[in-house]
């Protein structure tokens, strides 16, 4: 598949199985770049990581016999990352966010470079890259090192899934590693695509858990005996946030011909923890919007530097490899995101305090059984690492390379962090399913809508009713993973 001009989060959704295929129009602006800067240097003259050190040795002149070396320096030099290994799927969004940055024709690079990048991704030649190194500035130096440096036939990749020296993996895919040209070690060091790739991956999981959300919560208040009056239509048509009358139409289209709503009620009002699904949910989803909006320009921006502006005839110096934009955003996302947790957890936490009929910790024989007491136990302790996640990353900067980068983002510690608490949020809404579908299945005979009842019905063949105390750890990781369906597929619009 030819890589679209524009790139967006819903089209990186189908990506992770595709074959790249560089346009034609993509490498006719590259091989005019890289023509460009080729008969540039030939003048002589000094630009900044092309025929210059790099950070505060920007002034020391290299020869012109040692541009190569120097390129691959660069790379083994900031190939230092430690800590965990970057997942591989994430690794993949990586390499396709470089291959389209650079397509962008730019970065002074050779065709065959960007070719490579892709010839990984079409291979399944996965680079072992680590999660810490990176400032969020001068671009993700360390993590894109570790990324780029298999094109040298060094460090280690996955290949099929296996762990191997990338050396191995090349000659297994029939590559050869390839030597850099003068700008292209910079190129490929230089930019956001770390940052970028966990926020895309960050967006993709909250598209599916924020509907999640909606219908583990309409169906919690359905199993709460909560009524449907704060999802009516005017009272959102008098504060009309966009997230907030989406997620009101949903909940109250979810709950739709439920026979437990027909039933009276006794309560005046619900919890705000039910009651104001809407304002909390919605504006969550609002921030969604915002973050997509941002990531979306930068994943088709060219984050290098120096930038080769072949049509302006000339090579400049600036700070688009600076992950301001990013750690700003990955950081909101993240405290908007942890509130569908929190607002989860207290939905949860009444479901099992034994009020409105239901059993206390929805159990059987309480008692004898301890029932989902320990299970609102882990949610909250969830939530709580959640709430220490969310101190922002963004709001630090730590002086770097002789002070020549004194002002840094910090936005790949936001992006790392930003996807734990999106996997915290999925851990807590998995508990809040299981309590839910297990206190209707104590509301029986009555029952909940048919869009609920489906759900639940396919639910129940991953984790069955708790009839008496179980370990109940395993219908918790049942539902985690039951949350990796999209919505969609049981038709949740």
């Amino acid at each position: 598949m030819e890589l679209p001009e524009h790139l967006s989060i819903d089209t990186l959704k189908f990506t992770q199985e595709i074959m790249l295929e560089l346009s034609a129009a993509a490498t006719g602006r590259i091989a005019h770049n890289r023509e460009y800067l080729d008969n540039i240097l030939k003048g002589g003259e000094t630009y900044y990581g092309i025929n210059t050190g790099f950070g505060s040795l920007c002034n020391v002149r290299i020869k012109d016999d040692e541009l190569s070396q120097l390129q691959e320096n660069l790379v083994c030099s900031h190939a230092c990352g430690m800590g965990d290994e970057v997942p591989q799927e994430i690794v993949r969004l990586m390499l396709l966010l470089k291959v389209h940055g650079l397509s962008q024709g730019y970065s002074g690079v050779r065709t065959e470079i960007v070719q490579r990048l892709a010839d990984f991704y079409n291979h399944k030649i996965t680079p072992v890259v680590y999660e810490l190194g990176s400032l969020g500035a001068s671009g993700d130096l360390a993590p894109l090192a570790h990324l780029c440096l298999p094109i040298l036939g060094k460090g280690e990749v996955y290949h099929n899934g296996i762990k191997m020296p990338a050396a191995e993996a090349l000659k297994k895919a029939g590559l050869q590693p390839m030597a850099l040209a003068a700008k292209e070690g910079l190129a490929l060091l230089n930019g956001t695509q770390f940052m970028s790739a966990y926020s895309t991956w960050s967006l993709l999981q909250v598209k599916k858990l924020q509907v999640w959300a909606d219908v583990i919560g309409a169906m919690s208040a359905d199993a709460f005996m909560a009524k449907n009056e704060p999802f009516k239509n005017p009272i959102h048509r008098v504060r009309p946030h966009k997230g907030q009358i989406a997620t009101a139409e949903r909940i109250l289209h979810l709950l739709a011909g439920s026979e437990i709503q027909e039933l009276k009620k006794e309560q005046v009002q619900d919890p705000y923890s039910f009651r104001c699904m809407p304002q909390v949910h919605g504006a969550t989803k609002d921030v969604v919007d915002t973050v997509t909006k941002v990531v979306e320009v930068e994943i088709n921006s060219v984050t290098d530097n120096p930038i080769v502006f072949h049509d302006e005839d000339a090579i400049m110096s600036g700070g688009n490899f600076h992950g301001q934009p990013l750690a700003l955003h990955a950081d909101f996302l993240a405290i908007a995101m942890s509130e569908l947790a929190n607002i989860s957890e207290r939905r949860t936490y009444l479901l099992v305090s034994g009020q409105r009929g239901l059993p206390p910790f929805l159990a059987p024989q309480a008692g004898l059984n301890s029932g989902f007491m320990i299970a609102q136990y882990t949610a909250a302790a969830i939530v709580s690492q959640n709430k220490q996640y969310c101190t922002p990353a963004s709001v630090d900067s730590i002086v770097s390379s002789n002070g020549q980068e004194d002002h840094v983002s910090m936005g790949a510690n936001a992006a790392t962090k930003l996807r734990r608490v999106i996997m915290n949020v999925q851990r807590v809404l998995a508990i809040e399913l299981l309590t839910a579908a297990q206190a209707l299945d104590l509301r029986r005979p009555k029952r909940s809508s048919s869009v609920i009842e489906n759900i639940f019905t396919e639910f129940r063949k991953e984790a069955a009713f708790m009839a008496q105390d179980d370990v109940l750890h395993n219908r918790m990781i049942a539902a985690e993973k039951f949350l990796n369906n999209d919505p969609e597929n049981f038709g949740v619009q």
